[in-house]
């Protein structure tokens, strides 16, 4: 089974939608049969280098029309959700910034360490909601890649170069192909689609009926 995931390393929501899969994986009984290939998705492509610590609220409250209190509201109810799936959530720290170097990066990981791309997610997104990285910052970048393990010199030559830019365009357009307008979303075998952070048992439920609908098919 393919389960490919659509998401922006920015994405509060993404981030817990990649905990409630990695719940839901744990609990269903044909988890070893499952691929998950992680795809990129930019909700603000027009967006430029990191801002200030903790501007979030303020982009948030200007591009949804609300006030600055209630984004901050909201950044509050979603940290305290994070919080009960074991993520930390610094808002005072993350930095709104371009993510396209950063879905670049998960392609070149992609093709020089495979079994390494959930890592290196999973660095992107500790990264920005924890620790207030910069991912439009290459160097930044380059760093996160070698926490896990990855060279410095061919992550950076690669960043310096257009290295995983045509796998990033392709996922975009792929996900309009689809008429993604929202992430995360799962596609489950091309087939099914789940939008959302959803609960681990609204996507065991459907990796299941996916699992028979191919059985069926069979």
């Amino acid at each position: 089974m393919l389960i490919e995931v659509w998401s922006d390393v920015v994405c509060p929501f993404c981030a817990l939608g990649r905990q409630n899969l990695k719940a839901a994986l744990s609990t269903w009984e044909h988890a070893d049969e499952a691929e998950v290939v992680w795809r990129s998705f930019q909700l603000d492509p027009t967006s430029g280098p990191a801002g200030e610590p903790g501007s979030g609220a303020a982009g948030l409250a200007a591009k949804y029309g609300m006030d600055l209190a209630e984004a901050e509201a909201n950044q509050e109810q979603l940290r305290t959700k994070a919080a009960e799936v074991g993520l930390d959530f610094r808002w005072d720290l993350a930095r709104p910034s371009n993510t396209f170097d950063a879905h670049r990066l998960a392609h070149i990981v992609a093709e020089v360490a495979p079994d390494k791309v959930d890592a290196v997610i999973e660095r992107l997104f500790t990264g920005y909601f924890t620790q207030g990285i910069a991912l439009s910052d290459q160097e930044a970048l380059v760093e996160l890649a070698v926490q896990i393990g990855l060279p410095a010199d061919q992550v950076r030559e690669g960043l310096a170069g257009d290295a995983g830019a045509d796998g990033v365009r392709q996922d975009i357009d792929q996900a309009r192909a689809y008429g993604i307008s929202g992430v995360p979303f799962f596609v489950i075998d091309g087939a099914y689609g789940v939008s959302g952070a959803q609960p681990p048992e609204v996507l065991v439920a459907a990796f299941t009926e996916a699992r028979e609908a191919s059985e069926a098919a069979d």
